[in-house]
């Protein structure tokens, strides 16, 4: 089975974000990577707000997420995502330095799929970013489009309750 769709990678890191890219390049050529670098302007993207409102909207496979990021942090993106009915399907492995057992566990508490610490060894994080690929993109079945549409069409008309996707407040100063 041919699956398609778009990766999002949440990072303000530059050079991960270039190693990343390298690697879902040579991996599987075949999906775009949208890179956003804060958590503010993931949220608008995978929403279709602000700056996206107007714009055609992706269809994720899987989301990348960095848990320290500007604006709005990974927590908060990683919540709004897996609370919406219309995204909480999508795949959202966390990508961090962090170890620390709270940070993974309120990853897993808040619905994350996958956590992966980045390896400072340049091998090691290639291999890691590698076998994500291979699985999240290659041997993982996801749901069908159609299933985000219906809990959309659900939502819209009002058969499922659900709180509004609001970036934090210090976004919103910055419009």
């Amino acid at each position: 089975m041919t699956q398609s769709g778009d990766v999002l990678l949440v990072e303000d890191n530059h050079a991960d974000v270039q190693l990343t890219m390298h690697i879902m390049a040579e991996e599987n050529a075949a999906y775009r990577v949208h890179v956003t670098r804060d958590g503010e302007q993931a949220l608008n993207l995978i929403f279709g707000h602000g700056p996206y409102a107007n714009a055609p909207q992706p269809i994720f496979a899987l989301v990348l997420l960095d848990l320290k990021l500007p604006k709005v942090n990974g927590f908060e993106v990683l919540k709004q995502i897996k609370e919406n009915p219309s995204t909480k399907a999508l795949p959202v492995v966390i990508l961090s330095s962090s170890n620390q057992v709270r940070d993974v566990d309120s990853s897993y508490e808040f619905g994350a799929n996958g956590y992966v610490q980045k390896a400072v060894n340049f091998e090691e994080f290639s291999d890691a970013l590698r076998r994500i690929a291979e699985f999240w993109l290659g041997a993982n079945l996801r749901p069908s489009p159609a299933l985000f549409k219906e809990q959309e069409n659900e939502t819209a008309t009002g058969s499922l309750k659900t709180a509004p996707i609001v970036p934090s407040g210090r976004a919103e100063q910055n419009r």
